[in-house]
C-alpha cells in the first residue's frame, strides 16, 4: 500500500465506524464507545481518558453503551474500569457484538443492561492471570481444578509417580494467587449483579410469580449466576461461548437482543467488525474508541 493511500483508507475506515457509532447512540438514547483487546493494566489509561473526556462533553447523555469485544484479562483491572465508568455514568449498558469472554463477562455484569443477538457470545468467569514470568494470561481455574484432582488422587492413595512429580513443583504462593483471583472474580459478579442488573427487578416472573423480590432474593440469584458460569465441571472449557439463548434458559439471565431491531444490527456489527479489522490488521492489541474523543 502506499503512503498516499494508507491515510485515505484510514479516513474511509474512520467514516463508516462514526456513521454506525451515531446510529447505535441515536437507538439506544447513549453515548458509546468501543473497547478491544485484553482486559489488562494498561489498559485502564485508554479507557479513563476516552470516559473522561467523553463525559466532560456538551451534549452527554445518562447513559453510556459500551461495545465490548475481549478474550478476557484480570479480574482486579475489571475492578477498576468499573469504577472509572459508574463515576461519570448512572447507567451503564454493554454491547456484545462478537465475545466478552471470562473477565468481559464479568465486566457485563456491572451493566445496567446487556445487548446481544444470536451469534454473540459470553464466557465461564474463569479469571486468567498473569504467569510466573508475566507474559501471559493462564487460567486460574484450570491450575485449581487440577491441584484438586492431584489432592483427591493422593488421598485415595492413587497418585502416580510422575502426578507426584508435578504436584511437588506446585508453587504454593501461586495457588493461593489463583484462589484470590476466582474469589475476587466471583464477589465482584455477585456485587454488581445485586447492585445493577438487578436493581429494578420488583417481581418474580418464573418461581413464585407476582410475589416481591427481596434483596436476600436478589443475592440468592446473583450467587446461583456466579456459582454457574465459574463451574469448570459444567462448562468443561475456558474458552466455551455461551450463547444468548443460553444465558436466558439455562443461566436466567436477562439479555436483551439487539438481532429483532434489524437496522441496530448492522450498525452494532458495522462498527465492531470494521473498527477490530482495521486494528488487527495494524496490530494494535487493545483500543479505546469513542468518535467524539478521536483524533
Amino acid at each position: 500500500m502506499s503512503g498516499a493511500s494508507r491515510p485515505i483508507l484510514d479516513a474511509v475506515t474512520f467514516e463508516v465506524v462514526e456513521h454506525a457509532e451515531q446510529a447505535i447512540e441515536g437507538k439506544l438514547e447513549c453515548d458509546v464507545i468501543h473497547c478491544y483487546g485484553e482486559i489488562r493494566p494498561a489498559l485502564v489509561p485508554q479507557f479513563r481518558d476516552v470516559v473522561e473526556k467523553l463525559a466532560a462533553r456538551d451534549g452527554k447523555r445518562g447513559a453510556i453503551g459500551i461495545c465490548l469485544t475481549t478474550p478476557g484479562g484480570q479480574a482486579e483491572v475489571v475492578e477498576k474500569l468499573v469504577e472509572v465508568v459508574r463515576h461519570h455514568y448512572g447507567h451503564v449498558y454493554f454491547i456484545v457484538p462478537r465475545m466478552a469472554m471470562s473477565a468481559g463477562t464479568i465486566f457485563c455484569m456491572a451493566g445496567d443492561k446487556i445487548y446481544m443477538d444470536y451469534s454473540s457470545s459470553l464466557g465461564p468467569i474463569d479469571p486468567q492471570v498473569p504467569d510466573r514470568e508475566g507474559k501471559y494470561l493462564v487460567p486460574a481455574l484450570g491450575y485449581l481444578d487440577k491441584v484438586a484432582e492431584l489432592v483427591e488422587k493422593s488421598r485415595n492413595d492413587q497418585l502416580t509417580p510422575a502426578e507426584y512429580v508435578l504436584f511437588e513443583k506446585q508453587d504454593l504462593a501461586m495457588l493461593r494467587f489463583y484462589e484470590q483471583a476466582r474469589d475476587l472474580s466471583i464477589t465482584l459478579l455477585k456485587q454488581w449483579l445485586t447492585k445493577y442488573k438487578f436493581k429494578d427487578w420488583a417481581v418474580h416472573r418464573t418461581t413464585n410469580p407476582g410475589v416481591a423480590v427481596t434483596e436476600d432474593d436478589k443475592v440468592q440469584r446473583a450467587e446461583e449466576i456466579a456459582t454457574l458460569l465459574s463451574n469448570n465441571s459444567h462448562w468443561h472449557s475456558h474458552g466455551r461461548f455461551i450463547g444468548m439463548q443460553t444465558l436466558r434458559e439455562k443461566i436466567r439471565l436477562e439479555i436483551d437482543d439487539f438481532g429483532v431491531d434489524r437496522d441496530l444490527q448492522q450498525s452494532v456489527r458495522r462498527y465492531s467488525d470494521v473498527l477490530s479489522d482495521y486494528l488487527n490488521r495494524l496490530g494494535i492489541p487493545s483500543y479505546v474508541y469513542s468518535r467524539h474523543t478521536h483524533g
